[in-house]
């Protein structure tokens, strides 16, 4: 840990007092002794650069690693209840592809499960380089203690410099758990990822309430994990000519076990959501009352879409909790989505910036959604939609 030290000698030839005086948070106390440094001190340093022959700034001596010893960009692949891969572990492997081909090394893929070897072909036909598989009775369910030892397993024989997990709430329990074994650091929901020559991880995401895009990073420390929420990325092209290789990989009993059972499972009924929906007309502030709700869904019925709305709207409880859009919601990526009195903050534009056509209405022309919308209307939402719903009705088509 870094500190600063006092020469002392050379401070008691001074006004201690005075001494004490330069630091702003009264980090600095006089004794017999001299002076001293109490838990206040912010590590500010102005008393180095005030008395730089009587106060000096020590820094920690930071452990470095061996990058040469890290290569790869893996993937942690999911499974649905379906025994198919899930779509945010495509993604991220279109991203690992991209990532790899920067820094010029392998892309990887870790998957667990029963019977997975389809979901490893597929991996493969998606562009992974090596795809190690632990294929287990007792992986047929996602109990946290298991996969987490199989990711431990698989790091612990690749050593990839990046590991790359889906942000969903099979990804949240074990990537956690999986860092802290190797004593890395983790950052979760990320929107942006890119990567250094010395395979130093640009970790981006939102921060403070969407108020800032902090940018991350982990330059002394193997591997660097990541989890990314679905539709954040594109979803990618296959390969042409796929030549990954698999690779089996088998865990002992007691690696296996876990102090979770599984006595049954039920599966949720089907339902499409609002990350399916090819049209979404979205609702913001701009929505004065919920009763004013009939004219986003009249337009979302015009256009055979649905309705989704940002975190105020959800709070007020006008509209469910799963049809909110933003990190704190639900992510979505439709062909088209009419933006209705929203601001467009951080956290909402990036749950739904892969949008194909993105259409904003919002009477103040300095509002942020305008930097991101294809198209921008400056008008006043309960004048503008019902001419759009007039529009609709007259020629039966929209735009």
């Amino acid at each position: 840990m870094s500190k600063i030290i006092i020469h002392q000698e050379k401070a008691l030839k001074n006004d201690l007092t005075a001494l004490a005086a330069v630091c702003p948070f009264n980090a600095i106390e006089t004794g017999t002794a001299g002076l001293s440094i109490n838990a206040g001190c912010k590590m500010c340093r102005l008393c180095t650069k005030r008395y730089p022959e009587i106060f000096e700034f020590q820094e920690s001596q930071t452990p470095r690693i061996d990058k040469s010893q890290w290569q790869g960009i893996a993937v942690a692949a999911e499974l649905t209840e379906k025994n198919e891969l899930h779509p945010v572990s495509l993604e991220l492997l279109g991203k690992a592809r991209e990532l790899a081909a920067k820094v010029n090394q392998k892309v990887l893929a870790f998957v667990a499960g029963s019977d997975i070897e389809d979901a490893a072909d597929k991996l493969i036909a998606y562009g992974a380089d090596e795809v190690v598989i632990y294929d287990s009775p007792e992986l047929k369910y996602f109990r946290a203690e298991p996969f987490t030892t199989a990711l431990e397993d698989f790091i612990n024989l690749y050593h990839p410099a990046v590991v790359l997990v889906g942000g969903t709430s099979v990804g949240r329990q074990f990537a956690p758990r999986a860092a802290a074994r190797f004593r890395t650091g983790l950052t979760a929901d990320c929107t942006v990822l890119d990567i250094k020559p010395d395979t130093d991880l640009e970790q981006i995401r939102p921060a403070f309430g969407g108020n800032i895009m902090a940018h991350i990073n982990t330059p002394n420390h193997r591997p660097q994990f990541a989890t990314v929420r679905c539709k954040i990325f594109p979803f990618p092209e296959k390969v042409s000519t796929p030549s990954g290789s698999k690779i089996f990989r088998h865990l002992t009993p007691q690696q296996l076990s876990s102090k979770v059972t599984v006595n049954s499972v039920e599966p949720l009924p089907e339902e499409e959501g609002i990350e399916d929906a090819q049209v979404i007309v979205a609702a913001g502030k701009g929505i004065k009352r919920q009763e004013d709700l009939k004219m986003i869904y009249d337009l979302a019925q015009a256009l055979n879409g649905k309705v989704a709305g940002t975190r105020c709207v959800i709070e007020a409880g006008w509209l469910d909790h799963k049809k909110q859009i933003g990190l704190s919601g639900r992510t979505v990526a439709p062909k088209l989505i009419i933006c209705c009195g929203i601001s467009g903050s951080v956290q909402f534009a990036a749950g739904m910036k892969g949008a194909e056509k993105i259409i904003a209405i919002n009477n103040d022309p300095d509002a942020a959604i305008f930097k991101i919308a294809h198209i921008g209307i400056v008008g006043d939402i309960y004048e503008v939609i019902p001419a759009l719903l007039k529009e609709i009705a007259n020629k039966g088509a929209f735009l």
